[in-house]
């Protein structure tokens, strides 16, 4: 019956995606937003525990196998979606400290120690990295 419904099983693996991938831009894109009452950095450590922790983690597991080539048949584009779909709630968040130039680099650091996260299982090691990152651009 579901095989009927979305012609064959990648279709089925693909509306399961996408209907997930709906679910993890809403939550996450909800985490990095600018709250007046918060500094973005403390914004940006609150929305890192929150995509790492027990909420966040089974889109990370989810998607991290997309984020190579061999996800590329089943959902193309995806890499480059899941890479710029993040840099509009960064800009704004960084303009907030007056630096939207710099939500590429955030993009990047964050997107690496996820990598890292995903390879080591190194959650103390990796927080701790992004902690020092978020001292360095609360000094900046």
């Amino acid at each position: 019956m579901l095989i009927y419904h979305f012609g064959t099983r990648d279709g089925l693996l693909r509306a399961i995606l996408r209907q997930a991938r709906q679910r993890q831009v809403e939550a996450f894109t909800e985490l990095l937003r600018v709250r007046p009452e918060e500094h973005y950095p403390a914004t940006l450590g609150n929305a890192w525990s929150a995509m790492t922790g027990p909420h966040g983690r089974p889109y990370l597991r989810m998607f991290s196998r997309l984020h190579d080539t061999a996800g590329e048949p089943l959902w193309p584009g995806f890499r480059r979606t899941a890479t710029t779909d993040w840099l509009a709630p960064l800009e704004e968040g960084m303009r907030s400290l007056g630096r939207p130039e710099l939500a590429t680099v955030v993009l990047a650091v964050i997107r690496g120690l996820l990598m890292d996260l995903d390879a080591t299982g190194d959650a103390a090691r990796t927080d701790q990295a992004f902690h020092h990152f978020l001292a360095t651009i609360d000094s900046a």
